[in-house]
């Protein structure tokens, strides 16, 4: 601490002026909305401007990432909470974080089309329709409900999607973006409807950067579903407004270290830049480990126009989750993630990140997808291993979990009956993913009985989360609200940004240890 100190003859005072000098250096780093000064030759911070000093400038939440990007989204803030599936990202963590001035997508994968249009409803009752995103996830084997729900957004002027999982583009998801595609009083081709993009790989990102497939727009207007104009001027924008770049993250995830994967993903967004010469250049955020000041801080220091959390927002009060998996969450460490078969795409063999902790489900699912590659039906499984997953696993005999899978594709798609009843391999793969859709949503109910088989998608942010909230009262769960802890991400970012500004000035902010979380009466003065 010597280094922040002046030089002085009175030893008897050293201590106490350390702390002194100590604590008021913290003091003025905090000042975010202000100007601050540093003295090389003194070693002294101040607040006001002096010979030989040089000045950090300030810095606010509000500042941090693209002013474009929260222009478009009518937000105060870069962040955004993506979606989680199932509802888990709710309806009361959508309005909780866009009324807070951020930006929120309502996790809508997994859910009935009358269960996505009465949450479409409420967040129109309390929101402006284009103040928050709804999901759409990419459904190999579903693509009528993909379409379905396209087509329920269109109806329901939703006017922006987080489109996640893709592989490949699909019409649905070129149809949902060239509708209503025009030109302004200026000439310039602008979207009705616009596109968040979640990608973890370049080729699917190159995909999502680049327009409409020729071939598909011909197609979509040969079927009507979409006019002259709208096939037109499709070669003038790209599929996505923007990009959130997904690194390791919790549920559909490649595992990816941000530090390789964003810079990439940069590169390429300016090379179809030049490409295709757009007037609004794709704008591209960062999601996956976002859960410390110091992971946010780093994201925008890459270049990030914009921040996406969601494990961490998962174990907040307003998640669609139940407390019993919220406390789960707050357990957990770093190490506690394991990757495990997915339900939406289990034939294709995807995987998604969930918790291991205290849950036996990442274990039984690999154990079904093993049974799944290895016989053509659920006759041929030898019979021991069939009776031990009807008594441990299902909890029910096979037929009774077929006749409840029948009702259910009976109104969501009634095709995957038809092909499971001509194909017995088909017909046990739905009923393994009978138990991979139950799961998560044991979890989301609190079903008690059923703790050991909870799927609970989460990533290491969690930990890294806990880790740092750990002493402190967001340490306990039920402290945890979604605005509270998006206040201190992006409080301690602005922090960290301007202590980046001390250090290349010269100041020892290594000696300068306030990495939060803050009271709420510190930091709510930087967003009122």
């Amino acid at each position: 601490m010597a280094a922040l100190i002046s030089s002085s003859n009175d030893t008897s005072n050293v201590s106490a002026s350390k702390e002194s000098t100590y604590e008021n250096a913290i003091k003025l780093i905090r000042l975010l909305d202000r100007d601050i000064f540093y003295n090389p030759t003194t070693k002294q911070l101040s607040e006001s401007s002096a010979t030989d000093s040089f000045c950090a400038p300030s810095i606010m939440p509000d500042t941090l990432g693209s002013g474009h990007f929260r222009q478009s989204h009518h937000v105060r803030y870069a962040y955004m909470a993506g979606a989680m599936a199932n509802g888990i990202a709710s309806e009361n963590l959508v309005i909780s974080l866009v009324s807070s001035g951020m930006l929120a997508s309502f996790g809508a994968a997994g859910l009935s089309l009358p269960r996505i249009e009465q949450a479409i409803d409420r967040l129109q009752q309390h929101l402006p329709n284009d103040s928050f995103a709804i999901n759409l996830i990419h459904s190999p084997n579903e693509q009528h409900h993909e379409r379905d729900t396209v087509s329920l957004f269109l109806r329901k002027n939703i006017r922006l999607i987080e489109a996640s999982a893709y592989l490949d583009i699909t019409p649905h998801l070129v149809s949902y973006r060239l509708k209503g595609i025009s030109r302004n009083q200026l000439g310039q081709v602008v979207p009705r409807n616009r596109v968040i993009g979640k990608v973890s790989r370049t080729e699917v990102a190159t995909r999502f950067m680049s327009p409409a497939p020729e071939r598909m727009v011909n197609e979509l207007l040969q079927q009507g579903e979409i006019s002259p104009t709208e096939a037109e001027l499709a070669k003038y924008l790209p599929i996505a407004d923007d990009v959130t770049v997904e690194a390791d993250s919790g549920g559909h995830t490649d595992n990816r270290p941000a530090l390789t994967l964003f810079p990439s993903m940069l590169t390429l967004r300016d090379q179809l830049q030049v490409k295709y010469g757009y007037t609004i250049p794709i704008r591209v955020g960062l999601g996956g480990g976002i859960s410390t000041p110091l992971s946010a801080a780093a994201a925008f220091a890459m270049g990030a126009d914009f921040l996406v959390t969601g494990s961490v927002n998962q174990a907040c009060v307003e998640s669609g989750s139940s407390d019993l998996v919220r406390g789960m969450l707050a357990d957990a460490t770093q190490a506690d993630v394991i990757m495990a078969p997915a339900a939406d795409m289990f034939e294709m063999g995807v995987k998604v990140q969930v918790l291991k902790r205290g849950t036996m489900f990442p274990m039984r699912a690999q154990k079904l997808y093993e049974l799944y590659k290895s016989y053509p039906e659920w006759q041929a499984i030898p019979s021991a291993e069939r009776v031990q997953l009807e008594k441990t696993v299902f909890r029910k005999t096979f037929e009774e979990v077929w006749a409840d899978t029948k009702n259910f594709f009976a109104t969501r798609d009634p095709q995957q009956i038809t092909k499971a009843e001509q194909n017995p391999k088909h017909l046990m793969a739905l009923v393994f993913r009978w138990y991979l859709g139950q799961s998560s949503r044991w979890a989301n109910s609190g079903d008690a009985d059923r703790k050991i088989d909870y799927q609970i998608w989460c990533g290491p942010a969690m930990g890294a989360f806990n880790e740092w909230v750990r002493g402190t009262e967001l340490q306990d769960f039920q402290n945890r609200k979604a605005a509270i802890v998006a206040r201190n991400l992006l409080y301690g970012a602005a922090l960290e940004q301007r202590k980046a500004h001390l250090r290349a000035l010269g100041f020892p902010t290594d000696q300068i240890i306030d990495r939060g979380p803050w009271p709420d009466d510190l930091i709510n003065q930087f967003f009122s």
